[in-house]
């Protein structure tokens, strides 16, 4: 694989830290109630008012900046790629990616995240971008644009992770700062790397010196007026690496990242700890005469909480070393389907049904608290795992690859939001033709907690 051949991929191998208490066990009445409760709500949008397709807020009287944007639930964010085929040398076109942003704003998605400047699609995504504001004035999407970090022989057999790929990782930098300046309009956050120093990224992560050097680059061009002056720098990584695991990345470097960046954006997927670390994970002691809904229901509440945890350890560690930034989540997200760890075979975590609460819990907690949220993703991606269909990494998204809208986002659907609006031709409808009762049948129950032996 060669050197920025691959802009995000989980590795199966990933790990995390263990953060989780011991659940509270609920009573199998109060998690009935709850599971009629979710039923009932979970066709209003998270609290807020989708609008039509064509956007129609009046134009913005001043410019908006991060700032105004992030956390902000009237201008949800997400993690977008647009590649339609199972390989990124077929790059999608500015008319496929205005067709994209439509489906989005209609669900008042108004900011994006992309992961790299290298390949034709940033640039093309910031074309349509701007071809649909001249289309019509009351368009909105701003973007969180990615620059890819690299270790020096990344993607090979011998990664250096004490050095960078310095000649690749500045021309990175370099034409995001080019974007900027082209679309000041549209980018508002440039981030600097892509999990990039968390260390089970074997094949490419870097020291904290490496993003801190290239934040600081940009963070000086602010305050030369070479890049617009309300423009936003982070790094967007796991929580371990902003300090919310373990110690080893406790250093002096991290601190000073902490102190150069204008906020803090995490990554946290309970999903991928149904496995790797899954004490949080199943139905536990009470829960047996539970109707199968609500031990999922009980099941993803504990996911929801292991993930609000992990942000609460990065806002504990920063607030221990004396500095206050915001803290946004850059990716978090449930995949829909697995062929193995995550599947019904593995830990019964990935169906549509389990992302579409996960999807709500995490969109309501993030909106009531003001924090934004890079859901990952809008639409699969069958690139990312091409050799094996089935990979949990092919299906994050909201939307199958041909337009279809998953379980999360059904209620929108009926709401008419996406109607005229289509993806390479085919409308967007609803999975299972809408059939609940068809897809539950597909989803398998979280496995149960054996009971702990009593000591003596």
């Amino acid at each position: 694989m060669k050197t920025h051949t691959i802009e995000h991929f989980h590795f199966l191998n990933k790990k995390t830290f263990r953060v989780w208490q011991t659940p509270t066990v609920y009573s199998p009445k109060l998690w009935q109630a709850f599971a009629v409760l979710l039923a009932l709500v979970f066709n209003v949008a998270c609290g807020i008012k989708i609008g039509q397709n064509q956007p129609s807020r009046p134009q913005n009287k001043k410019a908006l900046t991060a700032k105004d944007i992030l956390g902000n639930p009237e201008y949800l964010a997400i993690s977008y790629g647009g590649y339609r085929k199972n390989s990124r040398d077929i790059q999608p076109t500015v008319e496929q990616l205005k067709e994209d942003m439509k489906i989005l704003a209609a669900m008042n998605v108004r900011v994006l995240r992309t992961y790299n400047t290298k390949l034709a699609e940033a640039s093309n995504l910031l074309k349509a971008i701007r071809a649909l504001k001249q289309e019509n004035p009351n368009f909105e999407m701003y973007v969180m644009l990615g620059a890819w970090i690299d270790c020096r022989k990344a993607w090979t057999n011998h990664p250096d992770h004490n050095q960078e790929d310095e000649e690749a990782n500045a021309a990175e930098i370099q034409r995001a700062v080019d974007m900027a300046n082209q679309y000041p309009d549209i980018v508002k956050i440039i981030a600097v790397g892509n999990e990039a120093m968390v260390k089970w990224a074997v094949s490419y992560f870097v020291q904290p010196w490496v993003i801190l050097k290239y934040v600081n680059q940009l963070q000086a061009l602010k305050q030369a007026g070479q890049l617009p002056k309300d423009i936003w720098i982070t790094s967007s990584d796991n929580f371990a690496s902003w300090g919310g695991g373990g110690g080893e990345y406790h250093v002096e470097d991290l601190t000073k990242l902490f102190a150069a960046v204008d906020y803090v954006s995490i990554h946290t997927y309970p999903m991928h700890d149904t496995h790797y670390n899954p004490d949080f994970w199943g139905n536990f002691e009470g829960e047996e005469t539970l109707s199968d809904t609500a031990k999922i229901a009980a099941a993803m509440t504990r996911a929801l909480n292991y993930a609000v945890s992990q942000y609460r350890n990065v806002a504990k560690y920063m607030k221990g070393l004396g500095i206050k930034k915001p803290i946004h989540i850059g990716e978090t997200g449930w995949a829909s389907a697995c062929n193995n760890h995550y599947g019904p075979d593995g830990s019964k975590a990935t169906d549509e049904y389990k992302e579409g609460l996960y999807y709500k819990m995490m969109r309501e907690w993030t909106n009531r608290e003001g924090i934004a949220c890079f859901y990952f993703e809008a639409f699969d991606e069958i690139w990312k795992d091409a050799a094996n269909p089935g990979g949990s990494e092919n299906h994050f998204g909201l939307f199958t690859i041909d337009g279809q809208a998953k379980y999360a986002i059904w209620d929108l659907v009926d709401q008419g939001v996406f109607k005229g609006l289509g993806r390479g031709g085919s409308p967007v409808v609803k999975t299972y033709g809408g059939n609940k009762k068809a897809l539950l049948e597909k989803v398998p129950l979280p496995p149960m907690k054996q009971k702990m032996p009593v000591a003596h």
